[in-house]
């Protein structure tokens, strides 16, 4: 990858960016954005500007969360969508909303990290404790474990009258996006930026505990800030948007593809990468069926799963 594919990459995303600003039932042009009026502002700041920060915020975060579960884990078919991390903050915040159906998105959030800390830390504790030698066997334990939380998720929700407000939630949707109902999302780029700190540890502790330990690094606390970092952005994330399938895994995956496997270098790309994953998603949800939208976690899912099936064929013919 040269210096001029970034150039080009950046210059895609700002035009998708603005597309994402111009596209909306009420009409706005490229002139409109320099002078708006005063309905056309309103608009502008309440609803399309902090739809598109939602966006890639929700999606630079994300993937960066893939890519450090996927160097911590040393597989490059983990992410939060198949070690089950998901699951366990939808579980947290069906639990959040029984236990007080008033909690504020705030409490939900809190409540939907620490079920994801402990999903996480389980998966893990259960990854050390089975010998498993095949790539693609590893997600599969996350996933089915996620299938398993997304039950016991269901049967609650349905028990008590909540499956709709589970959809809700569990759906990556950015059409209730306004001005002081996306502002959580900026603690994901502290998070984001935390993890870029963290790089050079993070790929020391992917080569292994005793390999980390002879280099001085203190592995299981290496272990649980990257565990953390990916916990704490795929709670906030998908209480504040939903879930996006397949993000955290795709794009960690294509980026180091192109670019090799030093992370502090590939974390940057992998954050631009996945911004631009979700706002072409998020474009195509607008105009698919304009003037209506369809959720962009459906987008994200088809499009995600035709690069996961592609990668996952990818691994097998190199293992033969």
């Amino acid at each position: 990858m040269q210096r001029w594919h970034v150039a080009v990459a950046l210059v895609a995303l700002a035009l998708a960016a603005s597309a994402s600003l111009l596209t909306g039932v009420s009409d706005l042009t490229p002139a409109d954005l320099l002078d708006p009026d005063e309905a056309q502002a309103r608009v502008l700041w309440t609803s399309r500007v902090p739809r598109l920060l939602a966006i890639l915020l929700a999606g630079s975060a994300m993937a960066v969360a893939g890519l450090v579960m996927m160097h911590l884990t040393r597989n490059r078919f983990v992410s939060p969508q198949t070690a089950g991390t998901t699951e366990w903050v939808g579980l947290g915040i069906v639990v959040a909303t029984l236990s007080s159906g008033g909690t504020s998105v705030f409490g939900k959030m809190t409540i939907g990290v620490a079920f994801a800390l402990v999903g996480t830390a389980f998966f893990v504790w259960l990854l050390q404790r089975l010998v498993l030698t095949d790539v693609v066997v590893v997600p599969l334990v996350g996933i089915l474990l996620g299938g398993v939380v997304s039950a016991v998720t269901t049967f609650l929700a349905y028990r008590f009258d909540l499956l709709q407000s589970v959809d809700v939630w569990m759906n990556g949707d950015f059409s209730g996006v306004l001005a002081g109902r996306y502002e959580l999302l900026w603690l994901v780029l502290a998070a984001t930026v935390v993890a870029y700190l963290w790089a050079d540890r993070f790929s020391v502790a992917g080569m292994g505990e005793s390999f980390a330990i002879n280099l001085g690094v203190p592995y299981t606390r290496v272990v649980m800030v990257g565990l953390a970092i990916s916990s704490v952005v795929t709670a906030i994330v998908v209480v504040s948007v939903g879930s996006i399938p397949f993000l955290g895994l795709v794009v960690p995956n294509l980026v180091t593809l192109a670019m090799g496997d030093n992370l502090r270098r590939v974390l940057p790309v992998t954050a631009l990468t996945g911004a631009a994953f979700v706002l072409v998603c998020d474009v195509l949800a607008r105009t698919i069926r304009y003037p209506y939208e369809v959720p962009v976690g459906m987008i994200g899912g088809v499009v995600g799963g035709v690069l996961f099936v592609w990668l996952l064929l990818r691994a097998r013919h190199r293992a033969v």
